[in-house]
């Protein structure tokens, strides 16, 4: 037997709670398969196995909150991969032992299908698999999806019969094949939790199943109104907050308790140093005016996306700022993994990473930042893109802000800032223009690198962006 234990999915994280398991006893994984979704301070991510195997029992209950390191689940070897031992420093250990090929059972959903699932609302047990030996395959949790949704919207041609006017209300139970909203897990518990009707629900995600998003949306929209019904019908007066609220304002205060304690933590061990330079952004902004012309709206591109393509090959080239500092020593990374700054719609900050971002095209790299920005405030991360980060990028020029000097997140050895583009006098073959142009600034750790290196980093990062169409 071995053990999948409470992964480490940030150099603040002491503990996690397993809000959902994607796999069911019985249930044959492989590498990078998700199988659970962990809510730590900061937000909910999907955890993923590093081995081959089957999943034999659960240690801990749903809600249960477990200090990093502790065991989750227990994972058998089969004896193909008996042979096999899990990588140093690896969260899953498989032993070596014989258990049947799971796999091959009549029923079996592997764990991308069951996510599948889950993210449409499809309730397997209802599923007959067409794969082989009977397994449920993706066509056929889409299929039921549609089915579903199908039976959902169908007239009912049963009579409708008036109730007498003083009749008292009566709780009436669905009819047998009444189908269910579709809808996933996590957003059933939340509209019980929160005494909201599915049906009322509209849903935004995959052949309209109801999302968490939906759920809060819903909550959010109900909220003016039940708080204008009361006003007009009570009197005012002191009323105790709603576990609601409670719950998310404790997540926010936990977000930045956590965030907080790593920021002292980084300020107190880290011996920082700043640099600030301006970038001309004329030739990236007319570059970026040409590429938009004949684009439609969602695929455009914008300047940050730009910024982050010239700080991941700038990354790459000046690799002192690119790793980790770990065991009081400096550790370059081959790849560069650019944690990306987000905020989230409840409040707090969380830095998700977007991977071998040096290797990705301008495009690429927006599709991927759009798609970590969603998925983050979705609470729906990988523990990878929350572990991997070899360096932080920061912008915070939406919100007007012209320059940012960060605190590195460690073990990370540096954080690349940006500010607002704004239009500054600029002297260009001795005349004196106006131009649009960018604050860049470097926090890095001097035990990692010096001004000199900083100062190229920078220097590089205007440069790339003088050729834009290079990007």
């Amino acid at each position: 037997m071995g053990e999948f234990t409470m992964p480490s999915l940030g150099a603040d994280m002491e503990r996690g709670k397993v809000v959902e398991w994607l796999v069911k006893p019985g249930d044959y994984v492989r590498r990078g398969d998700v199988i659970a979704e962990v809510d730590t301070e900061k937000t909910v991510m999907e955890i993923e196995t590093f081995e081959e195997g089957i999943v034999s029992e659960f240690l801990v209950e749903l809600g249960d909150t477990v200090p990093v390191g502790t065991p989750i689940a227990v994972i058998t070897a089969t004896p193909a991969e008996g042979a096999h031992t899990a990588p140093p420093g690896a969260a899953a250990v498989l032993a070596a032992s014989a258990a049947p090929a799971a796999h091959e059972s009549a029923g079996h959903v592997s764990p991308p299908v069951r996510r599948h699932a889950h993210d449409l609302g499809v309730d397997l047990a209802d599923v007959r698999g067409t794969g082989s030996h009977g397994a449920i395959t993706r066509q056929d949790v889409e299929d039921a999806a549609r089915t579903s949704k199908a039976a959902a919207t169908a007239p009912t041609s049963a009579p409708v019969r008036s109730a007498p006017a003083d009749a008292a209300p009566t709780a009436v139970a669905p009819e047998a094949g009444t189908p269910r909203v579709a809808s996933s897990p996590r957003a059933r518990r939340l509209a019980v939790e929160r005494g909201i009707d599915l049906d009322s629900v509209r849903g935004s995600g995959p052949h309209g199943a109801v999302t968490a998003a939906d759920v809060d949306a819903a909550q959010a929209a109900q909220a003016p109104r039940s708080a204008t019904a009361t006003a007009r019908s009570v009197p005012r007066s002191p009323s105790p907050r709603s576990p609601e609220h409670a719950t998310a304002a404790e997540r926010v205060a936990n977000l930045h308790h956590a965030v907080g304690v790593l920021m002292a933590r980084s300020k107190r061990e880290i011996p920082h140093y700043y640099l600030s330079t301006t970038i001309d952004m004329s030739a990236a902004m007319e570059w970026m005016q040409r590429a938009n012309a004949d684009r439609p709206i969602s695929g455009r591109l914008v300047p940050s996306a730009l910024l982050l393509a010239a700080t991941a090959k700038a990354a790459k080239d000046v690799r002192d700022v690119n790793g980790f500092f770990i065991d009081d020593a400096f550790q370059p990374s081959e790849a560069v993994h650019l944690g990306v700054a987000v905020a989230l719609r409840g409040g707090g900050l969380i830095a998700p990473a977007i991977h071998n971002a040096d290797t990705l095209t301008v495009d690429e790299l927006m599709v991927q930042l759009r798609d970590v920005v969603s998925r983050a405030r979705a609470g729906r991360l990988r523990r990878s893109e929350m572990t991997d980060g070899t360096l932080t990028v920061t912008n915070l020029g939406d919100l007007g802000v012209e320059a940012i000097f960060g605190v590195i997140y460690p073990p990370q050895v540096a954080l690349v800032g940006f500010g607002r583009v704004i239009d500054r006098p600029v002297a260009r073959n001795g005349l004196l223009g106006v131009s649009p142009t960018v604050i860049a600034t470097l926090s890095a750790d001097h035990r990692a690198s010096d001004g000199m290196v900083g100062g190229r980093l920078l220097a590089r990062i205007d440069e790339l962006m003088q050729k834009p169409e290079e990007l």
